[in-house]
């Protein structure tokens, strides 16, 4: 018998998506406690750009090369307590981290701080579809705008604890990681409860749900959709990897004001997330994704060529627009394959971690060889790949 996993619950849990938005808030903050050190790393260190890049382009490998595996797993093989192991690794990874005094040491610690996420993200938005009660549009925004929301957290608090008394104060995020595994309590306990019922039940859904395309277009379409992850999260690398460099080398800003103006970012690509479910519920997802990834170009080909007013500006309308495709791609893609939600969130998740990490990678080489403004006169191109939104088909859009 094949349990019935992905059949959501009658009624919108919203303690439960709430509660998943924290965690999601949480672990992205932890997250991004790693890209906000990278200035205080490369002063202490000696670090070059191609070394913050390889420190990217491991950490995100361990966090995406690990999610369509984990994803099929607990598609299988369910396990209730799997956030609270996956925030594990992360805990041990932050206070390792703080104690690194060489490259080798950082590489491991981002290692393991990747592998909590690998953990997080698949099982956490299988949990938010469970929860949803069939407003999919809705949790998943809530859920992916906690993760924006503690993104953009996680410079403003490197500022603010961190950046003033030395990078061995990394170690107090540990006690944040510890009030993750609190609040993944309850969540742990309503999944362990949901689990307990569907054993009871003899129908699969995987027997009795249609898909709604032919398999080859649905292959053809997760193509077109990690056509446009791919141009998304190049851009996305550029700014959350590299935009204190940017800024800090452009206009002569401070390390703390430069991650003052990655809060502001951070905060627009929450705003933005929030925004793309909802919508993509009401006049549907392919419209959602064309407009954001395409509409984010006007402003990403004016970024080289602005003030510093004008680039704090327009970086905020990119981060604004681009973040309302990922909710909207990953639905998109979940109700292209609904039977396997694991295996997509996995896959979507982890690719989008993988490309941000070699793009990380490659646009270090890059700063390092032509300089940092070079970067950006390049990666501005990227949205225009938006235009291949044309080839998707239109879904019928959710009832809700």
């Amino acid at each position: 018998m094949v349990r019935n996993q992905e059949q959501p619950v009658g009624k919108i849990t919203f303690s439960i998506l709430i509660a998943l938005s924290l965690s999601h808030c949480l672990n992205d903050l932890l997250q991004s406690v790693l890209s906000a050190s990278y200035p205080l790393f490369k002063d202490d260190l000696s670090l070059s750009f191609a070394q913050i890049g390889l420190i990217t382009l491991v950490y995100q490998l361990s966090a995406s090369v690990f999610q369509p595996i984990t994803g099929m797993i607990f598609d299988k093989h369910p396990i209730a307590w799997s956030l609270p192991i996956g925030m594990s690794f992360t805990m041990i990874g932050l206070v390792s981290l703080s104690f690194a005094t060489n490259i080798h040491w950082i590489l491991l610690s981002v290692f393991l701080i990747g592998i909590g996420s690998s953990v997080l993200h698949p099982e956490a938005s299988r949990i938010t579809f469970l929860a949803s009660g069939g407003k999919r549009g809705l949790a998943q925004s809530l859920f992916q705008v906690g993760g924006n929301f503690g993104g953009s957290l996680g410079p403003l608090l490197v500022a603010l604890l961190v950046a003033p008394y030395g990078r061995q104060h990394i170690v107090v995020f540990a006690f944040v990681a510890l009030a993750a595994i609190g609040v993944m309590y309850p969540i742990c306990k309503w999944y362990k409860s949901y689990l307990t019922r569907m054993k009871t039940q003899t129908i699969s859904v995987r027997n009795t749900m249609k898909l709604p395309l032919p398999m080859d277009k649905t292959a053809i379409s997760i193509g077109i959709l990690l056509i446009l992850i791919f141009s998304k999260y190049i851009y996305m690398a550029s700014l959350t990897s590299f935009y204190t460099f940017y800024l800090i080398h452009k206009f002569n800003v401070t390390v703390q004001e430069s991650q003052l103006y990655l809060f502001i970012f951070l905060v627009a690509t929450a705003i933005g997330t929030l925004i793309g479910g909802p919508l993509g519920d009401r006049i549907g997802r392919k419209y959602v994704i064309w407009s954001s990834i395409l509409g984010a170009a006007p402003f990403s080909l004016l970024i080289p060529h602005a003030s510093l007013e004008w680039t704090i500006i327009l970086s905020f309308c990119v981060g604004l627009t681009l973040s309302s495709a990922f909710p909207a791609i990953l639905l998109y893609a979940q109700e292209l394959l609904p039977t396997k939600l694991g295996l997509i969130s996995g896959l979507f998740f982890g690719f989008a971690f993988g490309v941000a990490g070699v793009a990380s990678a490659v646009l270090g080489n890059m700063a390092d060889h032509y300089g940092i403004e070079t970067v950006y006169n390049v990666v501005a191109y990227m949205p225009l790949l938006g235009l291949v939104t044309w080839f998707l088909p239109n879904l019928k859009k959710t009832k809700i």
